[in-house]
């Protein structure tokens, strides 16, 4: 009778070996992210929370901004620096809605990213704004 116990480790050896390379594979192919975490207004009734994620075409901003009251809307303002011209442009993103909205907004290349969030109305924000809090910094 022989013994198949050393083929059986050597099988099982092989197989957690295969799943580590598949492990390593799979997490060198994800893109880079940062992420950041709850920023709330100043009255507590809005809350964003997302990544900074980079990809082929630059950076992106993704996150979910939670509108906690249906009156009014919440706000979430993201704030970055061009990487080619060092100029700051604002953008931002609404939910009128009770719950919770996604957001993403492309970047490109971008030296600094900031992220702000308010209460306001459907047309802009008008108030009760967070501080702004630097959520990305090229190199650091």
């Amino acid at each position: 009778m022989t013994n198949h116990l050393p083929t059986r480790v050597l099988t099982a050896l092989g197989a957690a070996v295969l799943t580590l390379i598949a492990l390593s594979t799979a997490a060198a192919a994800d893109p880079a992210s940062w992420r950041w975490g709850a920023l709330h207004s100043a009255d507590g009734l809005a809350t964003a929370r997302g990544k900074v994620v980079a990809g082929q075409s630059g950076l992106a901003v993704t996150g979910t901004l939670d509108d906690d009251r249906g009156k009014g809307c919440s706000w979430v303002l993201i704030r970055y620096q061009s990487a080619s011209n060092g100029r700051w442009r604002t953008h931002g993103v609404y939910n009128c809605l009770p719950g919770t909205g996604s957001f993403r907004k492309n970047v490109g290349g971008a030296l600094q990213i900031r992220a702000q969030v308010c209460r306001g109305n459907g047309a802009r924000p008008v108030g009760r704004c967070s501080r702004w809090r630097t959520i990305y910094t090229q190199g650091g």
